[in-house]
Order: C-alpha cells, then structure tokens, then sequence
C-alpha cells in the first residue's frame, strides 16, 4: 500500500497555510502516474518521496506540471518523515531535487529548510502583464521562475484581483507581488499567482522568498525577516538569507493520512 498525507505547511493550526499532498514511494512509477496523482489530489503541490541511502529523492508536481522548486511541500514532506518515524526525531534529512540538494531541520516547533537564493534582476514587464495583474508597480524583476512585483502598499497588495486567464499568458512559473507590510510584526507581505502552473493563487509559496528575501534585503539593509503571504488562508515565514542561500522556517499540521487503494497503485 502506498502511504498518502495531507499537511498544512507554514501554519501552526489545521486549515490555514498551504496544504500540500505527501507520497512515499518504494520506487519511482511513470511521470504520467505522478501526474495524475497530483492532478487527482488537486492541491497546489504534491510531493513524491523516494528513500534513497541517507537522502530522500523528492520531486513536486502542481496539478498540471512538474516544478523545479517547492517550499511548502518540502516543508510537508519533512514533517511526514519525522511524523511516520522514517526519519529520527532529531535528524537532519537531505532531499535530493531538481535544484540540488536541499535541508530540513528542526528548529524548536518550526521547520526550517536551506534552499538556494533566487534574485530578481529588473525587468520590462512582458505585454499584458501589469494590465492582467490590475496594480501600479513600483519596481518589474525577473528571477529564474518568477516576475516580481513591488507595490506602493499592502492595501494596494490585498486589493490586486488579477485577470488569471491573461496572467496566464505570461511566459514564467509564476508572478509575485510584494509590499512593506503595514503590520509592525512583519517586515513584508506578498501574494503569488501562477495560472500556467495551474494555481491562481497560491496560500503560502515557499520558493518566492527565495526571491523576496534577496529583494528586500537590498531595500531594508537586514538579513532577518518575519513575512506574511496575505492570501485567503494566510501563512507566515521566518526567512534568513545567508550569501547564497536562503534560510525558511515555519510550521506544519498533518491533517489526513492514508492509503491509495489497490487500484490507484504505482504500474
């Protein structure tokens, strides 16, 4: 039987964050299997785990593509290894990816994973861009997945209601908009749409503060940020860039476990 779960990443409650899908798998099926587990599980991401030595292959798959780069779903597959025992309760675990290997440890009752930084260099916005997103920005980059998008304020950031269907016509994995968070508890706040990736709105993206954290250090003069990602859910971050990497910690719920059936399992 193939183990399943569902985890709310970068939350401390059931319900809020971004909830990803976690597979253990004894061996790698087919990428059209993966695919249609992922599309079955219609979350923003799911994880396919593969014990391998001492790392732990992982790939991620939103409903509609594979992706090269996933922090929530890192973060649930983490909280699963240890959660299911197949990592030692104080032990470091190694996943080996499409971007290299990445680190999840734990930190208190926070998770905190070691990916690789992502800048976004300035940019002109591609046509229709800035018309499908509806906002006024303040400064266009382009990082190795992403558009990224300042704005005046987090009222202008809340009150973006983009045209997902000519969003989706931008040629990236995703756009991020950014503001300086008007809350005192938070340094920033984002949002992240990715229609092409087959997720309007994504709850809490990981991987963007890989771009965001680089951004900001530039504009605040700091390399320790606490980050909230103002979707409908909600999520917080605490973030740390050190050279070229980026530090992202926060909390993780499993909110269902179980099995495929016999039907549904690898070929």
């Amino acid at each position: 039987m193939t183990p399943m779960f569902v985890v709310d990443a970068f939350a401390d409650r059931p319900f809020a964050g971004n909830p990803a899908a976690v597979c253990l798998l004894a061996r790698w099926p087919s990428d059209e299997w993966l695919g249609s587990v992922a599309a079955e599980m219609n979350l923003s991401e799911t994880a396919f785990l593969v014990s391998s030595g001492d790392v732990f292959e992982l790939r991620w798959f939103t409903p509609a593509v594979e992706v090269d780069l996933c922090g929530h779903a890192t973060l649930a597959s983490a909280c699963v290894l240890w959660h299911t025992g197949r990592a030692g309760k104080s032990a470091e675990i190694t996943f080996s990816t499409r971007s290299g290997p990445l680190t999840a440890t734990r930190r208190d009752d926070l998770i905190q994973l070691d990916f690789p930084v992502t800048p976004a260099e300035p940019a002109d916005p591609p046509a229709g861009l800035i018309e499908a997103l509806v906002v006024e920005p303040k400064f266009v980059g382009r990082s190795r997945f992403d558009y990224l998008i300042e704005v005046a304020s987090e009222a202008a950031l809340r009150a973006a209601s983009p045209d997902f269907r000519r969003l989706q016509e931008a040629d990236c994995r995703g756009v991020i908009v950014t503001a300086a968070s008007d809350d005192r508890s938070f340094d920033f706040v984002s949002r992240f749409f990715a229609p092409t990736a087959g997720i309007d709105e994504d709850p809490v993206t990981g991987s963007a503060h890989c771009t965001l954290a680089a951004y900001w250090k530039e504009r605040l003069g700091k390399v320790d940020f606490r980050a909230y990602q103002a979707s409908r859910r909600g999520g917080k971050l605490e973030v740390s860039i050190r050279g070229e990497r980026v530090l992202l910690s926060g909390a993780a719920t499993v909110v269902m476990e179980g099995t495929l059936t016999t039907a549904a399992e690898p070929k």
